[in-house]
């Protein structure tokens, strides 16, 4: 490998092209690797991107959240839980970084329709999915014709609802026991572990502190007063999960989608929640979905037949030969799949990976996406895959900032345990074997 030692701007030019290449990138030897190793060059190969669906509106009950606030949640123009304008425009600038990004690695050519067909996109059945797989193609591959497979809506595609699907039957007993054992078998610890948070949701719902004496009508009811239990779940919710978590989970999720839609600043939270308070709030979002999302048992049980698809795409890459179950055919570069928060809450925990991104932890933000790059070594020919994490800011969302290289979306490595080496990245028998723990875990159809 060549050696840079800049001394001059056209010194600096020189080694940036011989050495900073985006798509040949130095892996770092670890401290036990000899100071005189060679270190090998790296050729990205398949990139998967599994992405969350862009800014929608809310789907909860209206009428059953205004029970708790003393005015009413804002309407939206768009049926409950569509993609918005707004929300379509947001991707379609994702959609246009990514191309510019994989362009800079070698992935994909800078421009034209070339290689569109050698990009792979698949969307869940609802509109707001359907809709965001094709403002990322929009952004993706302005004017090419870059189909996105969705099933008809309301049909439940088992790569993102394989429980809704009948292709995983988590033993629902055993599901109650995973989740009652991380909260110490009391659903009401949930509400003290996060009261103060509790409170400060109560605080922007009320207008007024209710540690003091709230005065007005009509009252809202109290988040405190919805009673805590958990019991088996029905029809294929494999948990019965109740607490004040599960609906502050809901409402902090509704500011959220009017903070990234752009609303008047006098119309998200009623005016009382700006980007510091509703990182505070996310916490009992984030806190809801590690819990009911995160936990191994459920994690594994609901993203197993996605990730043996994943793998199977990947091996085929790898194997350079047709691989039963692949979601790609041979020659494909780019495969995107385009899910919900559920996916990437599960992915996170059934591997056991964190992140945290823009200030807050294992969010899953709408067009939020776990990506995994499959690369080759070029002197012996051995792969490994690299996993980031990647969303806009809040910021970025609501005032729909143009993104590029000099003004990219968040973006973050994400370690794999028992996997991930010094630089991040897994020996791809290694990445193998802990697909496979998770996908070989569960029973599947």
């Amino acid at each position: 490998m060549k050696h840079c030692n800049p001394g001059g701007i056209a010194t600096v030019m020189l080694c940036i092209l011989l050495c900073g290449g985006r798509g040949l990138f130095a892996q770092t030897p670890t401290a036990s690797s000899p100071k005189d190793a060679t270190v090998q060059q790296q050729e990205l190969k398949f990139v998967v991107i599994i992405s969350r669906h862009g800014v929608r509106s809310p789907t909860g009950k209206l009428d059953q959240l205004n029970q708790y606030s003393r005015q009413p949640w804002p309407a939206w123009s768009v049926p409950p839980g569509y993609l918005t304008e707004h929300g379509a425009h947001l991707i379609t600038l994702v959609g246009a970084y990514d191309r510019e990004l994989l362009a800079s690695q070698g992935l994909l050519a800078p421009s034209g329709c070339g290689d569109t067909t050698q990009i792979r996109i698949i969307a869940d059945s609802d509109q707001r999915t359907r809709e965001t797989g094709k403002a990322l193609a929009a952004g993706l591959a302005p004017g090419c014709a870059v189909e996105v497979a969705a099933r008809p809506e309301g049909t439940a595609d088992p790569l993102f609802h394989s429980s809704g699907a009948g292709v995983s039957r988590p033993d629902k007993q055993l599901a109650t026991a995973a989740v009652s054992g991380r909260i110490g078998a009391n659903p009401q610890g949930l509400t003290e572990a996060y009261r103060p948070q509790l409170e400060a949701l109560e605080e922007v719902l009320r207008g007024c502190n209710p540690a003091s004496a709230c005065t007005g009508s009509p009252k809202p009811l109290s988040l405190f007063d919805i009673p805590s239990s958990i019991a088996p779940g029905r029809g294929d919710h494999p948990v019965e999960l109740r607490t004040p978590l599960g609906i502050a989970s809901t409402m902090t999720e509704n500011l959220l989608l009017e903070y990234a839609e752009g609303l008047d600043a006098a119309k998200v939270g009623w005016g009382r929640v700006d980007m510091n308070k509703l990182r505070e709030l996310l916490q009992l979002h984030e806190a809801s979905e590690d819990i009911e999302r995160r936990t191994p048992y459920l994690a594994r049980s609901q993203s197993s037949y996605l990730l043996s698809h994943v793998l199977e795409s990947m091996e085929q890459v790898v194997e350079a030969r047709p691989v039963p179950g692949a979601l790609t055919k041979p020659g494909d570069r780019l495969l995107i799949l385009v899910g919900h928060d559920t996916n990437l809450s599960n992915i996170g925990g059934a591997l056991g990976m964190d992140w945290l991104i823009d200030g807050r932890r294992n969010d899953t933000p709408p067009g939020g996406a776990l990506v995994f790059e499959l690369s080759q070594a070029h002197e012996a020919g051995k792969y490994s895959v690299s996993v980031f994490y990647t969303a806009q800011t809040l910021n970025q969302m609501r005032n729909a900032t143009p993104l590029n290289l000099s003004n990219p979306p968040e973006r973050v490595p994400v370690s794999v345990p028992g996997c991930s080496q010094a630089d991040y990245s897994c020996p791809w028998k290694t990445f193998k074997l802990a697909m496979q723990a998770v996908t070989e875990s569960v029973s599947v159809k």
